[in-house]
């Protein structure tokens, strides 16, 4: 028997040089020529949480998966829906689970939201709810910090939240700011198991102004394009690969790439049901892609 997830293979076999799995409801092919497709793709655009790690530990096969891109000239950025940290303290973190990637291959959604508010309205200023990288990446595109009549509130991640906080972004929005929020994740996944995201910070906010939020992050395709033109690679040459059907696939599927999906976050086998679109390929996890 084989296991992906918690579906047991009911049967496999070989045909024309590839392993077919079959499951109780679908056959996949996962290996064989069908991965090769990926491999030989020139540039990979991949998602971290529930994909490289859960919080600070790194998932099974990712050192060699990394190491592979790197070893093969692969073109590679990182594209992360979470905002709280920034691209240099993002390398350090890969630093200390045993991979040395360089900060310009990442980019975050707070660096997505500060490009689209310094685009949208040049000079403004914006009331924070967030870690240390959001401001930074605002402070960087001239986005200046004022609590007293912004024109944005902006929302991301942060441990600090709190009801003053929620309560100062309620009267600056009906005084006339405009809700951002960085990204639309309502979870995301941590070494300890589920932790709320920024669409679930942001909730009460829209609930009590009755105004909706403006995400930036995945899977706004203002998030996928800047991953697109790091990376100077045509659409058809780039896989996608991330966890969550919401965020991650849907992005790549609109954005006509390859889209895997891996099964080692948020997203499970079942879930992939529920969904109208489907994903090229589900794998367990991104050490399948060269196994």
């Amino acid at each position: 028997k084989l296991k992906e997830g918690k579906n047991t293979c009911l049967l496999f076999y070989c045909k024309n040089n590839l392993l077919v799995v079959l499951y109780k409801k679908e056959m996949k092919i996962i290996k064989g020529t069908t991965m090769h497709e990926v491999l030989n793709k020139k540039g990979f655009i991949c998602d971290m949480d529930g994909v490289i790690y859960h919080g600070n530990k790194i998932l099974d096969g990712v050192k060699e998966f990394v190491n592979y891109l790197i070893d093969n000239d692969k073109h590679f950025v990182f594209l992360t829906n979470s905002a709280e940290r920034t691209p240099h303290e993002l390398s350090m973190k890969l630093e200390r689970m045993g991979l040395n990637v360089s900060a310009d291959h990442f980019y975050t959604s707070a660096m997505a939201t500060a490009e689209f508010l310094s685009q949208q309205n040049p000079g403004c200023t914006a009331y924070v709810i967030g870690e240390a990288a959001l401001s930074k990446a605002l402070y960087d595109r001239k986005i200046y910090m004022n609590d007293v009549n912004p024109d944005y509130v902006v929302v991301g991640e942060t441990r600090t939240y709190s009801f003053e906080k929620i309560e100062k972004a309620i009267a600056l929005i009906n005084a006339g700011a405009k809700l951002i929020g960085a990204n639309p994740d309502t979870v995301g996944v941590t070494e300890k198991g589920i932790m709320p995201a920024t669409g679930s910070l942001i909730a009460p906010i829209e609930i009590a102004t009755g105004k909706k939020a403006y995400f930036v992050g995945k899977p706004n395709p203002l998030m996928l394009r800047h991953g697109l033109r790091i990376l100077g690679c045509h659409s058809a040459d780039i896989a996608f690969i991330g966890d969550r059907m919401d965020t991650d696939i849907i992005s790549g599927i609109e954005s006509e790439l390859d889209t895997v999906l891996v099964l080692s976050g948020v997203t499970s086998r079942e879930d992939v049901n529920m969904f109208p679109y489907r994903p090229k390929y589900i794998l367990g996890g991104v050490g399948d892609i060269i196994k």
